[in-house]
């Protein structure tokens, strides 16, 4: 993708955010998001296909970094609790962020569903199995799927769902940073792999 359309894409879902906070997903249509992003309609449809080609655009976006991170590590063979320790607050910040929860309070409210499937199929349908190849090479009694799970529970919790409700506000990156050290130094300890001694006595 060239840069001139690179910047443009970066306008429409960011047009597209706003409509998705003032409309919801059933509301924010093709035509709004057009004008609101001073695009034409056409354009929208011949890039993205319909509406839900354009939301799923968005959450590969915003799932993108943690992808990156994940298949490079992959790729280079790089030690798991490493690529982990450097995961782990690229994953938290990112479902933790206000777009990342403004997509997930639209899709509750959305009875068709289709933002919920966009969600899965462009973020946990992506980075689950590189996140589980991942866990592969831990090697002895690790069950991969079991292992992301646990992983990703100790990682996150209940933060997600309370920033869905309004209970909590975006972390900022020392709470982030703090989470991820109690989180990964637990799950080091509960598989024996890492340095123990990361873990805080504090839990999660």
């Amino acid at each position: 993708m060239d840069e001139g359309r690179v910047k443009r894409h970066r306008q429409i879902a960011e047009a597209a955010y706003g409509q998705l906070a003032e409309h919801g997903y059933g509301g924010a249509s093709m035509l709004r998001i057009a004008r609101a992003a001073k695009a034409s309609n056409e354009t929208l449809y011949r890039w993205y296909g319909d509406k839900d080609g354009l939301f799923a655009a968005m959450v590969r976006d915003n799932a993108e970094a943690a992808r990156a991170l994940l298949q490079e590590a992959l790729v280079r063979d790089e030690a798991p609790a490493e690529t982990l320790a450097r995961v782990a607050p690229v994953l938290l910040s990112m479902l933790l962020g206000d777009r990342a929860i403004l997509l997930n309070r639209a899709a509750a409210a959305d009875p068709s569903g289709r933002l919920g499937a966009a969600i899965s199929a462009g973020g946990r349908d992506v980075v689950m199995p590189l996140l589980e190849q991942l866990m592969e090479r831990l090697g002895g009694d690790v069950v991969p799927g079991e292992a992301s799970g646990w992983f990703l529970g100790l990682l996150v919790g209940d933060l997600q769902v309370r920033r869905i409700i309004g209970e909590l506000t975006e972390p900022g990156a020392e709470e982030i940073a703090a989470r991820c050290h109690r989180a990964l130094g637990i799950f080091n300890r509960l598989l024996g792999v890492g340095d123990e001694d990361t873990a805080s006595s504090s839990g999660v």
